[in-house]
C-alpha cells in the first residue's frame, strides 16, 4: 500500500491518532479510580500510583525515544512503541493486584510516549519552524476528541462490564494503530544523526543551555502539571465528594475538553497573526486566574460540580491556546534534532506532571482546593517564565 503524502490532512489525522495514546491511557480509566480502591482492597495513594507510574514511564523513556527516532527514523520507533503499548494494555487488563497494575501502567507509559514525542517531531519535520504551531494546534484540537469520548466510554464500561474492559479496548486501539502506521505512515526524518551516548548527552546539554527552549519548556511543564493535577484528583472530588455518578463523569469532563478544543482551534486558526509570546503570557495568566477562582469557590464552601468544571473550562482553554505556541517556540531552532528536542521537552513536561499528580494524591481532602492551588501555581510560574521572552528582539530568534 502506498504511503500517505506527508502534508495531507490524512497524515495530520494519523499523527493526531497516535498522539492520543496519552489522553486515552489516562482519561479513559479516570471514572474507575475510586472503585479500584475497593476492588483491590487497597488505599487511595496506592491507586494513585497507577497514574504516577504511568507518568514516570512516559517521562523517562522520552530521553531514549527521541535520539533513537533521530537516528533510525520516526516510523520504526513508532511501530515498536505501539506494539509494546498493545502488550501493556493486555497486561493491565489481566492484573489481579494493584502492584501488577502499577507495573503494567509503567510499561504502558514507556510505550505511549512515542506518540506525542514523534507527533511533535514529525510536525516540525513536515511544516518547518514557522507553520509548526498551526499544525500542532490542529493536532491538539483533533486529539481532544479522545478525552471527550474516553471518560464517557470508561464510565459506561465501568457500569455495564468492568474496569478490565477499558484496557482491552485500548489494546484494540493499539492494534489498529499498529497496522495503520505500518501500512501507510510516511517516514519524515530529514537526516539521520549519530546514536552515541556522548552525542546524546551533548545534545541535551546544548538544549538545556538554550534560553528559549528552557523557558518555553518550563511554561509547558508547569501548565500541563496543573492540568494533570486536575486529572489526578478530579474523579475523587467529583465522584466521591460531590456525588457525580461514574457514568455521568464523562459528561462533565466533556465540557472541560471543549475548552481545550476551543483554545487549540484558536491557536490553529490565528497562530500566524499572533505574537507567540504575548499569546503565551495571556494564556498563562488566564490559567492562573481560573485556578484561583476554583480555589476561592472551594474555600467558601460551594461544593458543586460547576464550581470545579467551569473554572477548569477556562484553564484548559488557556492550555490549549498556549501549549502549541510554546512547543513551536521551543522546537523551532532544532531542525536537525527535532525528536531529541521534543523528547527532552516531553521528559520535563511529564516528569513535572508526575510530581504534581503525586502531590495532589497525597493531599486530597475531598475538596478541590489542593488541585486548584497546584494549578494556580503552575499558571503563575509559566506566566513569569513567558514574561522573560517578551522582547521583540527575542521573538526574531525563535526560528533561527
Amino acid at each position: 500500500m502506498k504511503s500517505l503524502d506527508p502534508q495531507s490532512r490524512w497524515t495530520l489525522w494519523l499523527m493526531s491518532a497516535f498522539v492520543a495514546f496519552g489522553p486515552l491511557s489516562t482519561d479513559m480509566y479516570l471514572p474507575a479510580l475510586p472503585s479500584l480502591v475497593a476492588y483491590f482492597d487497597t488505599t487511595l495513594p496506592a491507586v494513585q500510583w497507577t497514574l504516577s507510574a504511568y507518568l514516570i514511564g512516559f517521562a523517562v523513556f522520552h530521553l531514549l525515544c527521541g535520539p533513537m527516532a533521530d537516528r533510525f527514523g520516526r516510523k520504526p520507533i513508532l511501530l515498536g512503541g505501539i506494539a509494546l503499548f498493545t502488550i501493556a494494555c493486555v497486561g493491565c487488563a489481566l492484573s489481579e493486584t494493584v502492584e501488577s497494575l502499577v507495573f503494567w501502567r509503567f510499561i504502558q507509559g514507556i510505550s505511549a510516549c512515542v506518540g506525542p514525542t514523534l507527533g511533535r517531531a514529525m510536525a516540525r519535520d513536515i511544516y518547518g519552524p514557522t507553520q509548526a504551531a498551526k499544525a500542532l494546534g490542529y493536532m491538539a484540537a483533533i486529539m481532544a476528541i479522545a478525552p471527550v469520548i474516553a471518560p464517557l466510554l470508561g464510565g459506561w464500561m465501568l457500569t455495564f462490564t468492568g474496569w478490565q474492559a477499558i484496557f482491552w479496548s485500548l489494546a484494540g486501539y493499539g492494534l489498529v494503530a499498529l497496522i495503520t502506521v505500518w501500512l501507510v505512515l510516511p517516514e519524515t526524518l530529514p537526516k539521520p544523526t549519530q546514536f552515541k551516548l556522548s552525542v546524546i548527552l551533548a545534545n541535551y546539554r546544548f538544549l538545556l543551555g538554550h534560553r528559549h527552549f528552557v523557558i518555553s519548556t518550563l511554561g509547558i511543564a508547569t501548565m500541563y502539571s496543573g492540568a494533570f493535577a486536575f486529572i489526578s484528583g478530579s474523579s475523587f472530588v467529583l465522584i466521591d465528594f460531590m456525588g457525580v455518578p461514574p457514568e455521568h463523569f464523562g459528561w462533565w469532563f466533556m465540557l472541560i475538553v471543549a475548552g481545550y478544543m476551543g483554545g487549540s482551534l484558536f491557536t490553529a486558526r490565528l497562530a500566524h497573526r499572533l505574537d507567540p509570546v504575548q499569546t503565551m503570557i495571556g494564556g498563562a495568566v488566564l490559567a492562573a486566574s481560573s485556578a484561583g477562582i476554583m480555589a476561592v469557590l472551594g474555600a467558601i464552601g460551594w461544593h458543586h460540580p460547576l464550581a470545579v468544571v467551569l473554572p477548569m473550562v477556562f484553564y484548559t482553554a488557556a492550555v490549549g491556546s498556549t501549549m502549541p505556541q510554546a512547543m513551536s517556540v521551543a522546537l523551532a531552532p532544532f531542525a536537525d534534532m527535532a525528536a531529541t528536542a521534543s523528547a527532552l521537552l516531553g521528559f520535563l513536561q511529564m516528569g513535572t506532571a508526575a510530581l504534581a499528580g503525586a502531590f495532589v494524591g497525597s493531599h486530597l481532602d475531598g475538596t478541590a482546593i489542593p488541585m486548584a492551588l497546584t494549578m494556580m501555581s503552575g499558571g503563575l510560574v509559566a506566566a513569569g517564565g513567558f514574561w522573560l521572552l517578551r522582547s521583540a528582539s527575542d521573538n526574531k530568534r525563535f526560528v533561527e
